[in-house]
């Protein structure tokens, strides 16, 4: 009902109060009015409230009060919404030390790759199922299905199942990468110096994506994280793109893009689990460091298995499919599996995509040329500064910029 409101205010000012209620909303009280409130009837998820309503922090500044009275009142439903709020703080945490982590690369990354910006592709819809596929060890029970059915799908491909569909004659119509980390060049390398480097198609990036120079040959749908920044500059500059939220897993934002250009959604290779010791399919790009690394006494199958049983321990597949579990319900449509895939995935029929011969299937997305002497890095740079000595902006800028540049010196005088 709100009565705690007031003493919270009191003992913590300027701490943002956020209510969840069990099963409805209680009537506005002057002064009893937390800053946001949840209840069933909103229509919104739990998860994606709390993911809007609170930002990025570390679990020991978000603090869970509980009303417990409510347990004996609401019983299960109470505990619900306690669940889901200690793994929303959970996720919450892992992604703001991640950015605590990789912020500043991320940040250096966003303005090499407007340096690299050579076609920029226009995002629309197509009028195709679109197969998205992860690098999971079950993508190559579905390898058989994607060759029968290949003319049917828009193939949206993570750039670490590219080796792995290229070996089976799959070209893809469309890479996706998101991470920022400098190991992820070696997914995209494979599309520039494998001898069967075929991709021709478009890549969608995440602007704080690590993409390797080669980049600027290829067509690029850039995809914002929706932070007040990145869409600051990208709108100041005029370059299209589209929002999409940072999931922390490329997979995660493949099938959030797969839904921004069709209504039916297929996936392939995402187990989010191992295979006995195999993590990955195969051929999979950190193969080549393996083998590199491999010696009599420390062979390619000896740190399979040891990568196979940190990857157990960690958990972190564990973390991806309760968080689709819950996400799965908040897409305007069902997901289809192909091959073996976890088990949430399996939503039902259709088994394969249903062909529509009267319709027109394009995949030559239009795109814009940037012109190479256009210095669009260095206009960002002047964009943000510019901002950031407004006294309009500052507050919200030095909020989200304020983990990225990690007490660095990023920006000179000159």
């Amino acid at each position: 009902m709100g009565f705690m409101i007031p003493p919270l205010r009191k003992r913590v000012p300027g701490a943002k109060i956020v209510s969840l209620h069990a099963k409805y909303l209680p009537e506005a009280q002057d002064g009893l009015s937390p800053d946001a409130q949840w209840h069933p009837g909103t229509g919104i998820p739990i998860q994606e409230f709390l993911e809007r309503e609170i930002d990025d922090c570390e679990a020991s500044e978000i603090q869970l009060l509980e009303w417990r009275p409510a347990l004996t009142v609401f019983g299960s439903t109470y505990l619900a919404l306690i669940e889901e709020s200690a793994d929303f703080i959970k996720r919450n945490d892992a992604n703001a030390r991640t950015v605590k982590a990789f912020g500043p690369r991320w940040f250096k990354n966003f303005f090499r790759n407007l340096e690299i910006a050579g076609k920029i592709v226009l995002p629309e819809r197509i009028n195709r199922p679109v197969l998205v596929t992860g690098a999971g060890p079950g993508l190559e029970s579905a390898i058989p299905q994607v060759k029968t059915h290949r003319g049917e799908f828009f193939i949206l491909a993570s750039a670490s199942s590219l080796p792995a569909l290229e070996a089976n004659d799959i070209i893809p119509d469309m890479l996706v990468s998101t991470d920022g980390g400098a190991w992820a060049g070696f997914h995209l390398y494979e599309s520039f110096r494998s001898s069967m480097g075929r991709f021709r198609g478009c890549l969608a990036a995440a602007l704080t994506a690590a993409l390797p120079s080669q980049c600027k040959t290829m067509p690029v749908l850039f995809i914002s994280d929706g932070s007040f920044w990145q869409n600051t500059i990208l709108e100041e500059l005029s370059i299209p793109h589209i929002k999409l939220a940072q999931r922390g897993t490329v997979s995660a934002s493949a099938l959030d893009l797969a839904f921004t250009l069709t209504n039916e959604v297929f996936v392939a290779g995402m187990d989010f689990a191992n295979h006995d010791i195999r993590s990955h399919t195969r051929p999979y790009s950190f193969d080549r460091l393996l083998e590199e690394k491999g010696q009599r006494l420390n062979p390619v199958y000896s740190q399979t298995y040891k990568r196979s049983t940190m990857l157990k321990a960690g958990k972190s597949y564990d973390i991806y499919a309760a968080w689709f579990k819950k996400q799965l319900s908040s897409y305007p449509g069902p997901v289809y599996s192909l091959g073996t895939n976890n088990p949430l995935f399996f939503s039902g029929p259709p088994a394969k995509p249903q062909k529509k011969a009267e319709e027109k299937f394009s995949v030559n997305f239009k795109t814009i040329d940037i012109n190479s002497a256009v210095n669009l890095s260095g206009k960002a740079y002047s964009i943000l500064e510019k901002k950031l000595k407004c006294h309009s902006f500052p507050e919200a800028l030095r909020e989200e910029l304020g983990p990225l540049l990690s007490s660095r010196k990023v920006f000179s005088d000159g």
